[in-house]
């Protein structure tokens, strides 16, 4: 199972961690999915529901007249603010499911639900305060002319992998993180850009498909494609921190796994 990540990389390769990620999937689609949809694809149809079906009974609103409905503004407001924040909770315990799965894959083991569960809670908190420390710093990254925000992002765009298979704290992980990326970001700038850029495009086709369908088609469609992102993002990112420490430091799939033996 393991065969394509036995030998060495000398470098962080795109097309490599393209390759690893879609046959970690493939190995692996029951539970990929099984998880995406708990943490992504339900909570996202839900949310849509709970906003569209008051839409759809209230009649077409036209966006210049909104404010002459200051109750649906209000509602919108609202459940805005609560699906976020229980939407970036979910996105986070995906992903540390996820390399947790991933590292068991790329090990030759078979990934189990209640094992990536389990993972994902006991690391729940320091995946929080890692989140919010790193988004805080990208965000004021982002202010100061844009480019030092995406230096930071690209430093600290395997922390929360770092935390969930190493465990070394949250600002240990993110100076973990720095020193792995370091002389592999432009490689990740790529990765993260061929995926942002798809997720866009995909994400625009759907607009044009679910005005075609109506609002209840259309938010199944939404939902499920946003459980599929989800879903590649977190598994390109562990994939990417596997690789990064293959190349890094020489380090086999076997002895990532170790913590979790």
């Amino acid at each position: 199972m393991a065969s394509t990540m036995l030998q060495v990389p000398q470098k962080f390769d795109i097309g490599r961690v393209f390759g690893n990620t879609f046959q970690v999937i493939r190995r692996n689609a029951g539970l990929w999915l099984a998880l995406a949809a708990l943490f992504s694809a339900v909570p996202t149809l839900i949310f849509q529901l709970l906003v569209l079906v008051p839409l759809g009974a209230a009649g077409p609103i036209d966006p210049n007249t909104l404010a002459d409905h200051p109750e649906i503004v209000a509602l919108n407001s609202g459940l805005g603010a609560i699906g976020g924040i229980i939407s970036f909770v979910l996105s986070l315990l995906l992903q540390s499911a996820l390399i947790r799965a991933t590292i068991e894959d790329l090990n030759g083991k078979q990934p189990s639900m209640r094992d990536c569960l389990g993972t994902a809670v006991s690391v729940l908190l320091p995946v929080l305060g890692l989140a919010i420390l790193v988004g805080l710093g990208v965000g004021l990254g982002l202010m100061l002319l844009i480019v030092p925000g995406i230096i930071l992002a690209l430093r600290w765009s395997i922390s929360v992998p770092v935390l969930v298979q190493e465990r070394p704290g949250i600002t240990a992980s993110m100076g973990r993180s720095a020193f792995l990326t370091n002389g592999s970001r432009w490689p990740l700038l790529g990765l993260f850009v061929i995926i942002i850029f798809a997720s866009f495009g995909i994400q625009a086709a759907l607009a044009t498909v679910q005005m075609a369908l109506g609002l209840i088609a259309g938010a199944v469609i939404e939902a499920v494609v946003q459980g599929v992102l989800s879903m590649v993002m977190s598994t390109a990112t562990a994939v990417s921190y596997v690789e990064l420490r293959q190349v890094k430091e020489g380090t086999s799939v076997g002895e990532l796994a170790e913590i979790f033996s």
